[in-house]
């Protein structure tokens, strides 16, 4: 929301972005938009909203640039199809934004994104509190761990999994450039954020290569195996290498991963050597991936990567429980992935 924010003061081209949201703008971190880009409404504000002692209260206006929904995916999904296919239907460009828990976007509205891609729309779909760990106490409804998986099958859609702010910006960065440039690729971006306060680093010298083609080393360990991560699984990885480093001396390599399906689709149309294998040149040792989804996310990958493969990831139903304690069940806490490593650490050695 920050970034947006940000992008909607630029004096060209600010009018143009589309706030969208169903639901809980607040839980978003959305409220920092209502005294400057305010909700649209034809009639303006009629009513005294209970927050209005607040500083960001809600603001209505006829001029509003936020569309606040109500809880409607399919009236939301309408409302940025509108606005992304507003180029080729009354020549002006917008940029809409949608922001939503992520399992309530291609688990229920699947269909209206494929028919945004066949009306050749474009924009940023944000897929909010992603992952099937990151949000455990309100059932099965926010235990997302496939949508990006579903996001894969769609060919006009540009599905990431970054794991840092930078990388969003670099990925927004690139899909204005895409969709809004002189090229206009009719194409629409899936991004996933997740429900989890983390540390941000500075963005790597030279990382921005990688993270538009989907993956880029993060930390250096001693490279006796490749930990590859997205999204918030970074972090968990990240814990796993220093683990494995104090208590049995052994040095990983850590990379962020932040579009499995943009290094898949590269690999399969790649005429010469794939970016995946290209990134991978020299790595030594087994490969471990891990991610919040179901390891068919990572694994589309696997048919190009040469080092021995292991994937860990977020298979079958969430449950209610700490993060710590969910991430154990599935087998993707830091523990866990160490004892991947070290298992097939042994297994390359013959040990």
């Amino acid at each position: 929301m920050r970034l947006v924010k940000d992008l909607m003061r630029e004096p060209e081209t600010g009018r143009r972005w589309v706030p969208i949201v169903p639901d809980e703008a607040r839980t978003f971190g959305m409220e920092s938009l209502f005294p400057s880009a305010k909700i649209y409404s034809p009639l303006g504000q009629r009513y005294e909203s209970v927050d209005r002692d607040l500083l960001l209260a809600y603001t209505e206006s006829t001029e509003g640039q936020i569309l606040l929904e109500g809880i409607t995916e399919a009236g939301s999904m309408a409302s940025f199809t509108a606005a992304a296919s507003s180029y080729a239907t009354h020549g002006e460009p917008m940029i809409p934004f949608y922001i939503f828990y992520s399992m309530f976007g291609w688990q229920r509205t699947g269909d209206q994104m494929w028919a945004l891609a066949d009306q050749l729309g474009r924009g940023f779909l944000v897929g909010a509190t992603a992952g099937r760990t990151t949000m455990t106490g309100e059932g099965l409804q926010h235990a997302d761990g496939h949508s990006q998986l579903i996001a894969s099958t769609n060919p006009a859609c540009m599905a990431y999994d970054p794991a840092f702010a930078y990388e969003v910006g670099v990925i927004v960065r690139d899909g204005l450039r895409r969709m809004y440039g002189e090229a206009g690729e009719n194409v629409f971006y899936y991004l996933t954020v997740y429900n989890e306060p983390k540390p941000q680093p500075a963005m790597p010298e030279g990382a921005e290569e990688g993270i538009v083609k989907g993956m880029y080393r993060f930390s250096e360990g001693g490279g006796q195996a490749q930990l590859l991560a997205s999204g918030t699984a970074i972090h968990w990885a990240l814990a796993a290498q220093e683990l494995l480093r104090e208590e049995y001396g052994i040095g990983v390599d850590v990379w962020s991963v932040t579009s499995w399906s943009e290094l898949r689709r590269d690999a399969m149309t790649a005429t010469g050597v794939p970016y995946v294998q290209e990134a991978l040149a020299g790595a030594r040792g087994p490969v471990i991936a891990v991610s919040d989804w179901m390891r068919a996310v990572p694994d589309q990958i696997a048919p190009w990567v040469r080092q021995p493969w292991t994937s860990l990831g977020t298979d079958g139903f969430g449950l209610s429980g700490t993060r710590e304690s969910v991430r154990e069940h599935f087998g993707v806490d830091p523990r866990s992935i160490a004892d991947a490593v070290l298992k097939a650490v042994q297994e390359e050695s013959g040990a």
